[in-house]
């Protein structure tokens, strides 16, 4: 029996949304144009650059310190995934003035089906044509910033949206695939297209450099070598059903819905209900050993209106992850122009499509994942009673202080589930030079704590611009508390940080002193005056 035929899809790609949507941020400096280099960062890491940034050759996956060398001009914006999906409201209406119904895999990136829009039309040429021009009126100038959109339409997701791409970069706006000839579409293409890096790394040292080169392995030996995923990814690289295996549609008494009486004016206590909704749901599942992975969210004001959106997410849709997404969908519609005009009175969760979920996976070190999961659940429910920023995790960023390699990040940001457990600075988080090295200090103070460190004579040591120490350390008081004898002490290690850049450049030399009660501490002399930053106990 022969495979289903991939639908024709339609996938419409605003290149490097992040910028395109900071744009419209409030946080943006008036002042910084469209044509101005722009890069937004996540995790200390360029994730999308603007075309001015790119031609100074600043692209995404520098670090921040690269990204500022390469273009000592550049504009540094902080991810924000809420903004985004906020900002992208405009073009989903834009786009839905054409077919209804629209699948949003991330802000950015939208998804339909082509045969009856394009009947309605006059063809799959007028379809792509008149959604690339609705789409570039909607950006407005934000297509100077980031480009125009890319329009594609080819035989399933995969193939569609590698078409977007190629048609946004050559500055084509569309580009429509010919049935049936996806596979000859993709043959050329570098693997490097595929979506996971390690069977990226993996294809190119056996020597396939190609898509084409991929899809001409034997599907039983690629399964055999690679797995699930390797077969997924060999299945849309020969342009078939590019779905991860035992994706099936979902029964529609497993939808959920909440009904709201009064009406509410707010999207706070519609997202509270939203996460209750999801743990429900996402218990039921579990209990047949399924996960979501495209979902239905309809919202219905006590005027009639309605408000629907489809998401997807490959891996599957856990409950923080839906329950963030009906927070977006909410905010988005009501800051955009044909907003709700009444307060909300229903909500429905309705999952489309379902996979087998990989069960309760034990990790190599004992981890479970039923644990995890437990957590995540847990900090949902903390999100939704105080706030979305006021639940937060750790997450390495790197730097030389003791307080600078892990910050706190709102937990509603973050995929509890996917993060991997470390004890230390992720491969690669360096090289950071002059950092504290290991083993870590007990105590990190957020705050630098007031000190003074004198010598034998009384008088307040200091350290040169040469690195010479005025003289011994002898004693060390902590704000207000009686001075301590310094038994041992190691140090300066001057430190001289962001030079280029005057507002945040400073000068800064560390010591390590041991004082007499035991405790060792982490000491800092900035501009003249000494600090506390850590301490081992």
């Amino acid at each position: 029996m022969s495979a289903p035929h991939p639908p024709r899809l339609v996938v419409v790609w605003c290149p490097d949304w992040p910028v395109a949507a900071a744009h419209a941020a409030p946080t943006l400096a008036a002042d910084v144009g469209a044509d101005a280099p722009v890069a937004v960062l996540e995790a200390n890491r360029v994730v999308a650059a603007s075309l001015a940034a790119r031609h100074e050759g600043v692209l995404p996956g520098l670090r921040r310190r690269a990204a500022q060398a390469a273009c000592p001009g550049l504009t540094l914006v902080p991810r924000d995934p809420a903004h985004e999906a906020r900002a992208f409201e405009g073009v989903l209406r834009a786009v839905e003035r054409i077919t209804p119904l629209l699948e949003v895999t991330e802000p950015g990136t939208i998804t339909f089906r082509a045969r009856g829009p394009a009947r309605y039309h006059g063809g799959e040429e007028a379809l792509t044509g008149l959604v690339a021009e609705r789409v570039t009126a909607a950006l407005g100038e934000q297509v100077r910033a980031t480009g125009p959109p890319g329009v594609g339409l080819a035989d399933g997701r995969f193939a569609a949206t590698l078409a977007a791409r190629r048609a946004a970069r050559s500055g084509s706006s569309t580009q429509v695939v010919p049935a049936g000839a996806s596979a000859a579409f993709l043959a050329p293409l570098p693997v490097s297209n595929l979506a996971d890096p390690a069977l990226v790394d993996l294809l190119r040292r056996l020597g396939l450099r190609t898509l084409g080169q991929f899809a001409e392995l034997p599907s039983t030996a690629v399964v055999g070598r690679l797995g699930p995923t390797g077969l997924v990814a060999h299945q849309a690289a020969r342009g078939a059903d590019d779905r991860p295996p035992g994706v099936r549609a979902c029964p529609p008494e497993l939808s959920v819905h909440e009904a709201f009486e009064p009406p509410v004016p707010q999207s706070g206590p519609v997202v509270f209900a939203a996460k209750h909704l999801a743990d429900g749901l996402q218990a039921e599942l579990g209990r047949q050993g399924l996960v979501i992975t495209s979902c239905l969210v309809r919202v219905e004001t006590e005027h009639g209106e309605r408000h629907e959106r489809v998401w997807r997410h490959g891996p599957g849709l856990t409950a923080p992850a839906l329950a963030e997404r009906v927070r977006w969908q909410l905010e988005g519609w009501a800051g955009s122009p044909g907003g709700p005009t009444g307060g909300i009175t229903a909500l429905r969760l309705v999952p489309l499509e379902v996979m087998a979920d990989e069960g309760r996976q034990l990790g190599f070190w004992g981890g479970d994942r039923q644990q995890a999961e437990r957590v995540a659940r847990t900090v949902a429910r903390l999100s939704g009673l105080l706030g979305p920023e006021a639940v937060t995790v750790p997450e390495w960023r790197g730097g030389r202080g003791p307080a600078e390699g892990v910050v706190a990040v709102p937990a509603a940001a973050v995929d509890l589930l996917g993060q991997e457990r470390r004890v230390g600075p992720p491969p690669g988080a360096g090289p950071w030079p002059g950092r504290l090295p290991l083993p870590s200090p007990a105590r990190v103070t957020a705050q630098l704590v007031p000190a003074e460190v004198v010598d034998e004579d009384g008088r307040l040591v200091s350290v040169s611009g040469r690195g010479a120490v005025s003289a011994p350390p002898a004693a060390l008081a902590l704000r207000s508390t009686p001075p301590l004898r310094i038994q041992a002490w190691a140090g300066p290690w001057p430190i001289d940080e962001r030079w280029w850049d005057p507002v945040g450049h400073r000068r800064r030399a560390r010591f390590q002193a041991v004082t007499e009660d035991g405790r060792a501490h982490v000491l800092v002399l900035a501009q003249g005056r000494w600090w506390s930053a850590a301490t081992y106990d």
